[in-house]
């Protein structure tokens, strides 16, 4: 769903992610190991001065990241949400520049950047249109890669949760549906799955193809210790949580609470309760104009 009101943002995002100071003191960060992983994977690990598009880049949570890191990226990041990008901007980080932008039209030249990357955010505009902007601007061969940070109470319900509490809290955040396709979902897959649908011979890539299949993947699990009040800051996060108001606000936070305060709760002696999650890495390189062959191109069998 998009709406001129938000500039054409998701409206359900525009709304959910509006207290971005919030959003960025209680989402986590990204490991090393996991970073190291996907511009490993990227082709950009240890290559000077690639040339990176942070798409979507939200409060600037991975575009820290990437700043930090020793090969001295030249960073574009490109976020619509403008208090989102503010709270990025007064970061104020080394080799970053800061756009406004959206997936379907980003504000960058054709084949300008080596590496594509979208941190907690593709599943917002997985569609045929951004998929082409990320493929324009990408350079021959160069690679989309995705990550999210997944915490049990936000996952798919057929992943195993470590806690009983943590399983009981994502049995309530399956009970927001307002029909948006979220990483839980796993509806972001189908817009790489559809581009293979048009030829029956699995052998030849599609003309309209533009990224490689099956998807590059990779998992890594985390665990932090928080306060139970940090915990429903991180929770009031999720942008469906976050437009809450009123009572069901406050039915939402002590049913939160209701799973922290279970007995077989495991509180640490500074108060903080274990919060288990994965970070999920994926990537996709670009199958250039020339690497894509037309079933026209073919000689059929005869029948």
């Amino acid at each position: 769903m998009a709406s001129s009101e938000h500039g054409g943002i998701n409206e359900r995002a525009a709304k959910g992610f509006s207290n971005s100071a919030n959003y960025d003191k209680y989402r986590p960060s990204y490991t090393e190991s996991a970073a190291e992983e996907l511009l490993k994977q990227c082709r950009v690990s240890g290559k000077k001065n690639s040339q990176i598009l942070d798409l979507a880049a939200g409060s600037g949570k991975f575009t820290e990241v990437l700043a930090q890191r020793p090969e001295k990226y030249e960073i574009v990041a490109v976020e619509p949400h403008d208090g989102m990008r503010d709270v990025l901007a007064k970061k104020e980080l080394n080799g970053v520049t800061v756009k406004s932008g959206k997936a379907d039209g980003i504000p960058l030249e054709n084949e300008s950047v080596d590496a594509v990357i979208c941190a907690q955010a593709f599943h917002w505009f997985a569609n045929e249109a951004a998929l082409k902007e990320i493929h324009r601007v990408l350079r021959p061969h160069g690679v989309l890669g995705m990550i999210w940070n997944i915490e049990d109470y936000n996952s798919p319900q057929t992943y195993d949760a470590t806690t009983p509490w943590e399983s009981k809290v994502r049995d309530l955040t399956w009970t927001f549906q307002d029909n948006e396709a979220r990483f839980r979902h796993e509806k972001w897959r189908k817009v790489f799955e559809d581009q293979s649908k048009s030829t029956p011979l699995s052998l030849i890539i599609a003309s309209d193809q533009l990224f490689a299949l099956p998807l590059g993947e990779h998992l890594e699990q985390f665990e932090v210790r928080l306060t139970k009040e940090q915990i429903w800051e991180r929770y009031a996060t999720i942008s469906h949580i976050a437009v809450l108001e009123g009572e069901e606000r406050e039915r939402t936070y002590n049913t939160v609470m209701d799973a922290l305060n279970s007995p077989d709760v495991d509180v640490d002696q500074d108060g903080k309760v274990a919060v288990h999650g994965k970070t999920f890495i994926v990537w996709s390189s670009k199958i250039p104009e020339d690497g894509r062959a037309s079933l026209t191109d073919v000689e059929m069998p005869e029948s």
